[in-house]
């Protein structure tokens, strides 16, 4: 036999919809909220949390994962000879402009490293393999930054920098909410792509004007044939700039402009050449707080961190000192105010409509806690048939959301069940408006016209 309760829920169907529609709306706009809070934190420090590197090295300078200040490769032998290390691997992490066939420029975010190495890989690879990222200008990107890099398929070829860059695969899930978008390739493509700019500024543009600087800066980026840049390498400015002047200099540079299309491999790093990261493997069972003591103190300038450390270190950063969590959080909380609002006045109409029946019941002597049992289940009724509905929703929304936006919308089990206790809690809050009014019923109302 169904309960007053729910005889009370569902006498009136409309207005039952109605009320399940505001609860749906609090419930998704809380979930969608938190999902997306989860979801943002979780992907500032995704391609850390995969890495399989016990210890990051950074400068002691570095802000989060991708604000900070250059270590040299030379450093990453320098940490492989450490006691308790048993593998070192340079990471490079820099911004750099993508060129699409079309001519339009983005902003892309260059990951560097070594495809044959065992600490860093981004994971999971959809379309590919790490080996096509030893060829040289290769690189992948993540599927869903495809549409706003304007490639679609496998072969498809772009400029980054000042050099040629061809799409060998995509990976799944590895890009980063606030990111500009994340592009992987080897430590040597990565050198020239970070270290040029696009051709309208450099070699392309006006050879003869280039400074005794400009001159080296495109030897050291690979933009000149490695006989040439072999050349340079050493001479002071002086004689650079007596070199630059020579008509037999100017055709080089010239004849390098126009095989752009083809430039040589790039060279492999030296000792001064710029990275971000020296990852680190602990040798077994070696203490790791140790060995960031001694990392520490062996590399000049450096700081170590764990890898949780290092997320946690990134993921502060994007919540305590952007405000983005405030500004989902707010929006969380604004849907439970709406909620509440809603639900209150449903409850509180119901109690109304039903005033002559809880006269009645207080008439025949049941006490006030009767009353106000009928009404909190009235409430508990709502919370589920308005949550199940909602979370379905919000479920649905983040498997779309990150198929084709790659914006994750995070529901763990534990956010989902505080999600449910907050409902409750809102539909039970919104069940004292109308106890309120029904604590005050007179049973003699019953017998008035």
């Amino acid at each position: 036999m169904a309960s007053i309760a729910r005889k009370n829920l569902f006498e009136d169907i409309p207005r039952f919809l109605v009320a399940q529609a505001g609860i749906m709306f609090a419930v998704s706009l809380v979930t969608i909220q938190t999902g997306i809070l989860n979801g943002f934190t979780r992907s500032t420090a995704l391609v850390i949390d995969q890495s399989n590197a016990d210890i990051w090295v950074a400068s002691k300078y570095m802000v989060n994962f991708e604000l900070t200040l250059p270590l040299f490769y030379e450093q990453v032998a320098q940490t492989q000879k450490i006691a308790g290390v048993e593998r070192a691997e340079a990471l490079q992490v820099k911004a750099s402009i993508w060129r699409d066939p079309l001519g339009t420029i983005s902003l892309v975010r260059v990951i560097g490293f070594n495809p044959q190495g065992q600490l860093f890989a981004p994971q999971p690879i959809e379309r590919g393999s790490l080996s096509f990222l030893k060829e040289p200008y290769t690189v992948m990107v993540d599927k869903s930054t495809l549409k706003s890099l304007n490639v679609q398929w496998v072969g498809d070829e772009v400029e980054v920098g000042a050099f040629p860059a061809r799409l060998v695969g995509w990976t799944a899930g590895t890009q980063s909410i606030v990111s500009s978008a994340f592009m992987y390739t080897s430590l040597e493509n990565a050198n020239v792509y970070v270290n040029s700019t696009p051709p309208s500024a450099t070699l392309a543009a006006t050879p003869e004007n280039l400074t005794p600087d400009q001159i080296r800066a495109l030897a050291a980026s690979g933009q000149i044939d490695p006989a040439l840049a072999e050349q340079l390498a050493g001479l002071p400015p002086e004689k650079l700039k007596e070199l630059a002047a020579t008509k037999e200099f100017r055709q080089k540079l010239e004849t390098a402009a126009a095989d752009k299309g083809k430039p040589a491999a790039p060279r492999k790093l030296t000792a001064k050449d710029q990275i971000t990261y020296v990852l680190v493997k602990a040798k077994a069972g070696y203490d790791l707080q140790a060995l960031k003591r001694d990392l520490e103190a062996a590399l000049p300038n450096a700081r170590a961190y764990t890898r949780a450390e290092m997320a946690q270190h990134t993921r502060n950063y994007w919540l305590q000192r952007t405000g983005i969590g405030f500004i989902l959080g707010l929006g969380a909380a604004v849907g439970i105010l709406v909620g509440t609002v809603i639900v209150g006045q449903i409850l509180y109409a119901s109690a109304s409509d039903h005033i002559k029946e809880f006269g009645t019941l207080k008439a025949m002597g049941a006490s006030d806690w009767v009353i106000y049992g009928i009404i909190v289940e009235q409430a508990l009724w709502m919370a589920v048939l308005g949550y199940v509905p909602g979370m379905l929703v919000c479920w649905g929304l983040g498997n779309w959301t990150l198929a084709t936006q790659g914006i994750m919308i995070l529901i763990t089990p534990t956010s989902a069940g505080i999600v449910f206790g907050i409902t409750v809690l809102m539909c039970v809050s919104s069940a004292l408006f109308a106890i309120q009014k029904v604590t005050r019923v007179d049973p003699a109302i019953v017998f008035k016209a």
